[in-house]
Formats: structure tokens, sequence, C-alpha cells
């Protein structure tokens, strides 16, 4: 195994030990990833379309309601200073917070707070309130509004109400129905395990294991503590730095976030952490769902314990205000212990009229605090820098933060096209990915003709198209055939897409698209259905694929070269490729690119078979090419992948012969990739189905339908 051999994605295929044949053959493959794609648990039915209903909602109504919760206290979890605003955000920004750009997973675009393990990790303790008041609103408006969406807009609404010009909206999130068992946190057992569990060396924060991005299980960002809870801002800085790098942040927009999330609201530590009950997850049926609750004292107001930290940043936590930097930089920081027996920072001889009032009583003030992270916002020399222009000009700070909070809650919506509302802003952002739309007034069965005529082979075709549609992430709704950006840097040149062929199959279909008045985008994927069409006809079957058209073409000045990095496939088994060894197995990383797809574990089977028959391989290995008829459309990767006249037998790493019983002859050579649709049990079941001999029109017209599926993953 090489030194690059590490995981290259999440590890949500890996095997799930607890369910039950988990727990008795732990290395058996799980597929369980690939069934979140299943709307079936989806209460609304199959047929609900959140986005239309959406944009029947009464979005000034809505606002205003958010609004007047926000200094609505209730008894049985009163505000801070009578202002909900700091708990809004915190579930805002702890929603958001978990996206990570590795594999575009976490964030806040389906509402998974509401479920284990987020709704019960330590760093989110007391978020379930959040979300129990908000449920008049959403008990109100109904369908027109997702908890994704109203968990997101709370946090908005509350920096409007306390003074912040915030950067604008979009609705559009859909809810999810379940645990996203697709994410991968971490392979640690406990929450707040010690660090080095996710860090090859904990000194050098690059070296956290990828995918993540939290320093903790259980954590969202790094410990307010200091790494493994020993204080040492600078050690933190670099951690922070990493950390928010790969959730898509740089310095500027760290500092903005880190100082705009703690210029309102405060932590909670005024207590005894162990009078707390268990977590929602691990709470009794009486407890209402909710958890953390502490049944021997008071436990609300003044008396919350949440992180154990306790106080406030700034003197006026309800105001959008330069309180941070002021306190930040006006005073000498010195380590205290919280009333919890956390560490925090706490100011050394400050005025009386620069300290906080208590949530509850205004005759009594306290110190405000900072964390180990707020200290490396002035002790790290590149976060000073920013903090001191950011203290020397407000509403330059406002700015960066308005636009850094709109991308922290945006980030995974995809396109601005997936924006839905009256609030959503006119400019285009890079990170957004714009493409403008192409044209829809071209005659497309010209274009099909044309390129027929080509001279491109059934694999060039089929490959290319694959190549510019695989890309697309649901977990961010990144990436994907709009945009033609496979002709652009960095796509353009990454191995998996073989840039020799590619430029010369590119070479051929762009001077078509600029005849015709197509885009290239919509080129390249109808050169791919002309494929699969000449395909099926060598089988034996005519077929139309359907095509929808419109697809724009982006421009290198539109395109942020360094966020589509994480895109690169470094595996694709759908092409039989991967481009160094890794500790997950050929076949999890599969089920990886699948789930990132959209595709469900039979589209994903018939997809395979389809493409070893057509000949899609990677460099045009015959590994998994189980026919005499390469480059039909035909079910042969079934036929001979159950037949019993062959065996199978290891030949190399990843690789194995396929030997006739009777003769002794190898007919056939695989990868693990290949194989495991025979081995595994329930793949096997849906190999038999397209193996059967009266399944071919059934194989091919369900291929069709998963093909067209992934060429238009990225349309709204």
């Amino acid at each position: 195994m090489s030194d690059s051999g590490k995981c290259p994605v999440a590890h949500g295929a890996v095997t799930e030990v607890g369910t039950y044949n988990m727990a008795w053959w732990p290395k058996a493959l799980n597929l369980d990833i690939l069934h979140q794609n299943d709307k079936k648990t989806n209460p609304l039915g199959e047929d609900f379309n959140y986005q239309k209903e959406v944009q029947t909602l009464d979005f000034a109504a809505l606002k205003k309601d958010m609004h007047a919760l926000m200094t609505d206290s209730q008894d049985w979890w009163p505000a801070d200073w009578g202002h909900y605003g700091g708990l809004m955000i915190r579930m805002s920004w702890h929603a958001a917070g978990t996206y990570r750009t590795a594999d575009g997973r976490g964030g806040a675009g389906t509402g998974n707070h509401r479920f284990a393990p987020l709704n019960s990790w330590p760093d989110n303790a007391n978020l379930d309130k959040a979300r129990r008041l908000l449920w008049p609103i959403k008990k109100k408006y109904g369908n027109k509004v997702s908890w994704a969406d109203l968990m997101v807009l709370a946090g908005s609404i509350a920096y409007e109400s306390m003074g912040l010009k915030t950067f604008d909206f979009g609705f559009g999130r859909a809810d999810t129905w379940g645990s996203e068992k697709d994410i991968y946190w971490g392979s640690e057992t406990e929450f707040l395990a010690p660090s080095e569990n996710r860090y090859a060396d904990i000194s050098n924060a690059s070296t956290l294991e990828n995918p993540l991005a939290a320093v903790h299980m259980g954590l969202i960002y790094v410990n307010p503590e200091g790494v493994n809870g020993v204080s040492n801002p600078l050690m933190t800085a670099a951690h922070i730095r990493e950390t928010f790098a790969r959730m898509a942040m740089n310095d500027e927009e760290t500092v903005a976030l880190t100082a705009g999330g703690h210029t309102v609201g405060k932590a909670h530590g005024n207590g005894n952490g162990a009078l707390l009950g268990p977590e929602p997850e691990g709470a009794d049926v009486w407890e209402q769902g909710l958890g953390w609750n502490n049944h021997t004292k008071r436990g609300i107001g003044r008396d919350t314990v949440t992180s154990g930290i306790e106080g406030a940043w700034t003197t006026h936590p309800t105001k959008w205000d330069d309180g941070y930097f002021d306190l930040l930089f006006k005073y000498e920081w010195e380590l205290k212990k919280s009333p919890a027996g956390k560490q925090q920072w706490e100011p050394i001889n400050i005025a009386e009229e620069d300290k906080p009032v208590d949530v509850e009583d205004p005759s009594i003030r306290y110190n405000p605090i900072m964390t180990d992270a707020d200290m490396a916002m002035i002790k790290d020399p590149i976060y000073r820098e920013i903090s001191e222009r950011f203290r020397d000009d407000q509403d330059y700070l406002s700015e960066v933060f308005a636009r850094a909070w709109f991308k922290l809650t945006h980030r995974d919506m995809g396109p601005k096209a997936r924006y839905i509302g009256p609030d959503v802003p006119a400019e285009d952002l890079i990170w957004q990915d714009p493409v403008a739309a192409g044209s829809t007034s071209y005659d497309g069965d010209a274009v099909k003709s044309q390129i027929a005529a080509s001279g491109l082979s059934v694999s060039d075709m089929v490959s290319t198209a694959w190549d510019s549609a695989r890309t697309f992430r649901g977990s961010d709704l990144r990436g994907g055939a709009n945009g033609a950006r496979i002709r652009l840097a960095p796509q353009k040149d990454w191995q998996g897409n073989e840039p020799e062929r590619l430029t010369r199959v590119l070479s051929v279909l762009e001077p078509i698209a600029a005849k015709s008045g197509a885009s290239l985008a919509d080129v390249i994927v109808l050169a791919g259905n002309v494929g699969v069409e000449q395909a099926a006809k060598a089988g034996g079957q005519d077929i139309k694929v359907p095509f929808k058209a419109g697809r724009g073409d982006a421009t290198a000045e539109n395109t942020d070269v360094e966020s589509f990095a994480p895109l690169e496939p470094v595996a694709d088994g759908f092409r039989n490729w991967q481009k160094d060894d890794y500790v997950v197995t050929p076949e999890e990383l599969l089920l990886d690119r699948a789930q990132l797809l959209g595709l469900t574990a039979p589209e994903m089977t018939v997809l395979i078979g389809g493409m070893r028959a057509i000949g899609t391989n990677y460099a045009g290995t015959k590994h998994g090419v189980f026919t005499d008829r390469e480059g039909a459309l035909t079910n042969d990767f079934f036929v001979n992948l159950t037949d019993m006249g062959f065996a199978w037998e290891p030949a190399g790493e990843n690789l194995y012969n396929i030997r006739s019983r009777k003769t002794g002859d190898v007919k056939f050579t695989a990868t693990r990739v290949d194989l495991v649709f025979g081995s595994n049990s329930v793949l096997r079941a849906y190999a038999e189905v397209y193996a059967q001999d009266d399944n071919q029109k059934k194989f091919v017209n369900d291929f069709v339908a998963a093909w067209v599926k992934v060429m238009n993953a990225d349309m709204f």
C-alpha cells in the first residue's frame, strides 16, 4: 500500500457494528449508505415537492412571527436577557457548521439536526430547546416551510433583530426523515475522546483524518478550552485554521465568524454539569424528547449548564456592536475556572461598566469571558492583523461577517438557481459555482446526427459524458455536467478523466456545439446518449434516451479552481478505476460514489453491468467486461457473473481470474468491484434479476433510467 493510501472519502460505507447482521459479520458490505436514497421513509409521500410548496409560503408573515419569537420568553426555558437570539444563532450555526468540503456532507441542508447523532452531541447541548421553541411556528406554517429552512432562518432573524444587516436568505432546503448514516463523523466510540484518535500528529493540524473537520467526536469545531483541553492559543489557532479551511472558510472569514458569533449571546456553565440528565437519545420517554435536564436543581436561566464555560463575551450580548474586539484588545486576560470547572479567560481589572449584566437581574454584573479560540484571534499573527482591521472598522466587520454567515448557512445548497424566496441576493458568488443558463432552442436531433457521424466510439462518448456528470455530489449539490467544467482547470487535468482521451473527444464535440448553438455541456451529455442508443441497438433494442436541454457553459473566471479539488474522483467503480490503494476497499469506495450521485442499490447495479458491457473501463482495461460483444448494451455481465460454469480465483492485488471449470482456461478478469455483485447476497439478488432470460428489456430500460438520473442530477 502506498504512502498516500489513506481513506480519501467519508467512511459512510464502512460496516456498522451494532445492527444485527453487522454484529455477526462485521466485515460484510453494508448497503445502508444507499438506502438513504430511498424515499419511502418520507411521511409526506414521494410526490411531495418541497421546492414547489415553499413558494406558496407567506414569507413576510413567517419573518414577522420569527422576530416576535426572539423576545417572547417562555417560562419553561427562559431567554437570556429576554432575547433568544444567542440560542437561535447557536442552533443555526451548529446545524450548518458540520459542513466539510472533502465530501460535501454535513451542513444544514436536510434538517438532520433533529436526529441522532447530532441531536445528542455534547456540543449541541440544549439546542433541543431551541428546536422546541420553534415548534409552534413550524406547526403554524406546516409543509410550506421545512425544519431545515426554519432552523437556518432562526439564526439570520436573530442577527437582524439584534441590529445586523444580513446578506439576504434563500429557502429551499428539503427535510430528511431519519439519521443520515452516510455521514462519517469519526471512528471513536465515545464523545470528546482525545484528539489523537483522529490526527496522525496532534501538533500538526493538517494531519486531521480526511474528511473530518472537527477536532473531537461530538464537537462542531475546536475545543474551546484548547487542544485536548489544554490552553495554548497558538496551537488552537492552527487547529482553527485547518478546521475552518475544511469548511470552505479563509482566514478573514474565520476571524469574522468567530467575532460575529461571540458578539452576541453567552456560554453557560453556572452549575454542576454532573447533575444533568442524559442527552435526548438517552433520555426516558417522560422527558418529552428533550435532554440534558436538571431535575435536582433549577437548571434554567442564570443556572443553565451547557458547555460548562460561563459568561458573555461582550458588554451588551443582545446587540450587534463592536464590543467583541473592544474588550479583547482593551484588557489583559488570564486563565480562570468557571463554576462548572471549565477553563476560560477573564479580564484583569475590568471596569464595572464593561461587565455584562446577569441574564435575569440587571443589577448584577459579571466578568466577560473569552475561550482559547478567542485568544487565538489576537495571539496568532495573521489572525491578529485581521482582528485589528475589524476592530478599527466595525462596518467592514459587519459586511464581512454577513457574507461569511450567508456562506456558512448556504454552502451546501448548491448553485443559486436552487434558492427560493424574495430575499435571494442578486449577486453571483463564486462559491455558488455560477453557470449561465444555456440555450434550449437548438435542433437536438440534428446535433445527435452530427455526433453520430463524428467517428467517436461508443466508449468515447459514454465515458466522457459519465466523467462530466459523475462529479455531482448530492451532499452539497455541487459538480455535475452543467457548466462543462470538465474542459476547464482543474478537471481537464484530473487523472481519472484521462486527459489525452478527453482532449481528443472535446476537440470533436466543441465545433458541433459552436455550430449548433448548443452548450458544450449539453453536447457532451447528448454524445453520451448517442453512445447508449448505439450500444442498445447493437444489443438488439431500439431506444431513445430522454434528454433535457438547457445546460450552460461555465467560464474559468467563475470557477473557483481550489474549491473544485475535493470533487476530483480518486476512485470510480463504474469505470473500474481507482487512483491509488486505500484502507477502504474498492467496493466501499463504489458505494460512496453511488450515494453521492443519489443512486439506489439497484440503480448502481444496473449501471455497473451496462457500463462494463459497453466497454467504458478506464484506459480500456478488460476487467469485468464479461462479454464477447463489448460495445453492445446487453446483460452479459450479469449472465456470466452468475454462471456456475466459471470459478473465481485471486490473481493479484485487487485482480481475479474467471476460469472455465470445463476447460480450465481464463475467460475473463475482474476486480473486487465486479465480483461483489456476485458475492454479496443483496447485490447478487439484484444481479440475478438482470441475468434472467426474460429481463433483457428490463435491464436496458432500467439502465437508461439510471443513466438519465445521473446526467440530470445537477439540473434544477
